[in-house]
Parts: C-alpha cells; sequence; structure tokens
C-alpha cells in the first residue's frame, strides 16, 4: 500500500498535505522493508537455535554455571532462572544491532530519533536490569506451582497469572514506568479544563492528568490511560503537544565568534488542543466499550 499509494487518499484531502503524507509514506516504507529483514533474521535464527541444539546447549551451560556456586541439578528452580537469564543476555547483544540500526539510522534518517549513544546503553542497560528484577522470581515461582500442583496445576496456575496481570498492570505505571521516564501534572488550564470535561461526558472517573518526557527519546507521541476502577490516569507525551514540548521552547544558539547569543523558535510539532482531545477520545472510547476488560479475558 505504501509502496504503490503516491498521492493522497480522496478521504484524507484537506486533512494532510503532500509533503506530511510523503514524509509519512517513506517512513513507513523503511519500517516495513527493516522489519521484514528482522522477522526472516529472528525465523533462521530461531530455527538454527533449534536445529543444532542450542537450547540443551545453553541448558547445559546454565547447569555448569549454577553447578560452580554449588547449586546441583537437583536445583531445578535455580537451573532455570539461570537458563533464562543467560538466554536473556545473549539474545539482547544478538539483537543490539538490529536496535541501534532502527534508532540511529532510520528513526535518525525520518528526524525522530533524539536519544544519544550514551543514553541508548544506559537505557538499555537499565531496562536489562529491571525486566530480569521482575521476570526471574515470576518464572521461578511458575516453576515451584507447577512442581507442587500436582495434576492441577495449571488451575493454580492460571490464578497466579491472572493476579499477577493484574498487579503489574498497576505497577507498572506507578514504580516501574518512572524509572525510565519523567511524570510531571499537566498544569491548569484550556487543554487540562477540556480533558476533564471529556472525561466527565462519558464517566471516565479520572483522578490525575500526567505528561511524560518522552521527547528526550524520540518525537514519536502517543497518550494513554491506566488505573483500575475509579482510579484512573491520563499520561500525555510531551511531544504530543505543540504548546507544551521541549522541542517547541525557544533555544539559545551562538552565532558568532563572539558567542552573542540569539534566540531561536523552531517551528511548531505536535498538536493543537481538539487534536489531542480527538486523540484521547478514541483511547477513551476503548474503556467505553470495554475493550481492555474483553481482552483480558479472551486471553484468558
Amino acid at each position: 500500500m505504501y509502496k504503490n499509494t503516491k498521492s493522497i487518499p480522496p478521504e484524507l484531502a484537506g486533512v494532510i498535505d503532500q509533503t506530511t503524507f510523503n514524509k509519512s509514506r517513506l517512513y513507513n516504507l523503511d519500517k516495513s522493508k527493516f522489519n521484514l529483514i528482522c522477522s526472516l533474521y529472528d525465523q533462521l535464527f530461531q530455527t538454527a537455535v533449534l536445529v543444532f541444539g542450542g537450547i540443551p546447549l545453553l541448558w547445559s551451560l546454565s547447569g555448569r554455571v549454577t553447578g560452580y556456586f554449588g547449586y546441583g541439578r537437583e536445583h531445578e528452580v535455580t537451573q532455570t532462572v539461570a537458563f533464562a537469564l543467560i538466554g536473556a543476555f545473549i539474545t539482547t547483544i544478538i539483537d543490539l544491532p538490529w536496535s541501534l540500526y532502527s534508532t540511529f539510522v532510520i528513526e535518525e534518517r525520518h528526524g525522530f530519533n533524539k536519544e544519544t549513544i550514551g543514553f541508548f546503553f544506559k537505557d538499555k542497560t537499565k531496562k536489562f536490569i529491571v525486566m530480569q528484577a521482575i521476570a526471574l522470581p515470576i518464572l521461578a515461582c511458575i516453576i515451584h506451582i507447577v512442581k507442587i500442583g500436582g495434576d492441577y496445576f495449571f488451575i493454580i496456575l492460571w490464578a497466579f497469572c491472572v493476579a499477577l496481570s493484574l498487579i503489574l498492570m498497576t505497577v507498572y505505571a506507578d514504580y516501574i514506568a518512572p524509572m525510565f521516564d519523567k511524570f510531571t501534572p499537566l498544569p491548569e488550564g484550556t487543554l487540562r479544563t477540556r480533558i476533564e470535561e471529556l472525561a466527565k461526558s462519558i464517566d471516565f472517573p479520572l483522578k490525575k492528568l500526567y505528561v511524560v518526557e518522552g521527547s528526550k527519546r524520540s518525537a514519536h507521541s502517543n497518550a494513554y490511560f491506566y488505573g483500575f476502577y475509579k482510579n484512573k490516569r491520563i499520561v500525555l507525551f510531551d511531544t504530543l503537544m505543540e504548546d507544551y514540548t521541549p522541542l517547541n521552547k525557544k533555544e539559545d544558539e551562538s552565532k558568532d565568534d563572539d558567542k552573542n547569543e540569539k534566540e531561536k523558535t523552531p517551528q511548531k510539532t505536535g498538536c493543537n488542543n481538539d487534536e489531542i482531545l480527538a486523540v484521547l477520545a478514541h483511547e477513551l472510547g476503548h474503556w467505553k466499550l470495554n475493550h481492555i476488560l474483553k481482552n483480558l479475558v479472551i486471553v484468558q
């Protein structure tokens, strides 16, 4: 579709200009090609792991590692945790070139990347540590449940996974996400008032409104909500708002050898208030139609 459609579709006439359409088209073409190559590589890699015995080899390696620390084969949970940790580390290293290319070639080429190399590796390291700190204890619990659960272990395991999903849905936004991004309350003003009015019009139990500093990673924008029952929060990316994002603030630049500073105002990006409300209306529509609850039930 992106390859053959070179002019604005009639449905979008007057909504988007040709320049913006071309930029979007070329970006999605690059992303599609890259994702196709990544998928083919991943399929070949996974096939090679299975054919050449990569999983038994990794299990044997994890056994030697745990044995070095005095844990024998009878410590199945410990060896499984070591197996998962080593596997995650190897996978992260193998995927690193693809992630670097995606961020510093494709995203950079189309003007979306805001990361530096230093920030990229710092962020990757932090994500890996936090992910393993959460995933490995969960994996240990799952293996333990399977071992002691008897013939009906799957019922206990299902209940554990449901409870865990609900807990993580709450804990992630309040305690994990702030480890990586800065969240600040949306200032009082027209936008906040209109969002509160929109939420009230559909009985959405909005408690807090946040802005997340997404601009330190990317120029992409988004919005989402989270929380249980009558304790909902809405989060807006700072790149979503044309009058808020740091990309639109005045910048001081040196223009001559005497280091005289002159103010420069970049072209505004992001959405105006009406467009932001349209984005939020889409997200709140998922809540109004119980899509999240329905998806959770289907998954179970």
